[in-house]
């Protein structure tokens, strides 16, 4: 997709740091109208706008917890109000509170999947609304709508002390699959992006500690750690016209993680 050709509206979840940061601002290059949500880092989410406006996007701060309802309402209201519709969802926003299985505390499960599960449902569900009021295309014209999932490895890779966390994703992956079928008949296309390891603060103190980021490499048959350029890159394009007969399908950006990396040199 060209640079600054973009007029399509763009709402980012979790757009503060991280992937939902580097996405907004991909979208912002290419001169979309990006509406960024965060929940408490006020001052990411001002940063990723300055980024969205100097890549001569437009952009729309506005502060919302995606697993409460009335929230995400307000949070959809508020963004067509500004740019009169909606094109493209980013479910991005995602939290998580490691713990072992048997420690776990249902307030420790119930947070994890109330943001990355129940919000991905509450704002696609507002989006999907959206965009069935908007007028049905001909069979040969582009989607009325898109709607991508960020997810994760773990939906696939089970991942020990962290059962919520793999849970949730897990459910995203067939959440985005039945969704797709759902409304594929509508001109609505739905997929999901899977990454690996990026490089975000998050966990920063893996790929900084020479020695963490020594074994986590063990895990990447390609040999380097994602950057969140490379899923914002990829979100652009999963949203874009040139990728239109493409639905209901997980994209792992992983550098050959889920290839299983012990059976490089024939287990």
């Amino acid at each position: 997709m060209p640079a600054k050709t973009n007029t399509k509206t763009i709402l980012i979840t979790g757009a503060s740091s991280g992937i939902g940061q580097a996405i907004a601002i991909a979208f912002g290059q290419q001169g979309a109208n990006v509406v960024i949500n965060y929940y408490k880092d006020e001052d990411g989410a001002n940063h990723t706008l300055q980024q969205v406006v100097e890549g001569g996007g437009r952009g729309l701060i506005h502060q919302a917890d995606v697993g409460k309802e009335d929230e995400v309402e307000a949070l959809f209201k508020k963004a067509i109000s500004e740019f009169g519709s909606l094109d493209v969802l980013i479910n991005n926003a995602g939290i998580q509170r490691d713990s072992a299985f048997s420690e776990m505390t249902l307030e420790q499960w119930d947070s994890v999947i109330s943001t990355n599960l129940t919000g991905q449902f509450l704002c696609a569900r507002e989006a999907i609304k959206h965009f069935r009021s908007k007028e049905h295309p001909g069979d040969h014209t582009g989607a009325i709508g898109n709607i991508i999932f960020i997810s994760s490895v773990h939906d696939i890779i089970p991942w020990a002390g962290h059962v919520n966390y793999a849970s949730a994703k897990g459910g995203i992956l067939m959440l985005m699959k039945s969704l797709a079928l759902e409304v594929a008949p509508q001109k609505i296309r739905v997929n999901g992006i899977s990454p690996g390891a990026i490089a975000t603060d998050i966990n920063d103190e893996v790929w900084k500690d020479e020695q963490k980021k020594a074994e986590l490499l063990k895990l990447i048959p390609y040999g380097r750690i994602g950057q969140p350029e490379d899923v914002g890159k990829l979100a652009v394009w999963l949203a874009s016209d040139e990728s239109d007969y493409i639905t209901g399908t997980t994209i792992y950006i992983d550098g050959g993680m889920t290839l299983y990396p012990g059976f490089i040199d024939n287990g």
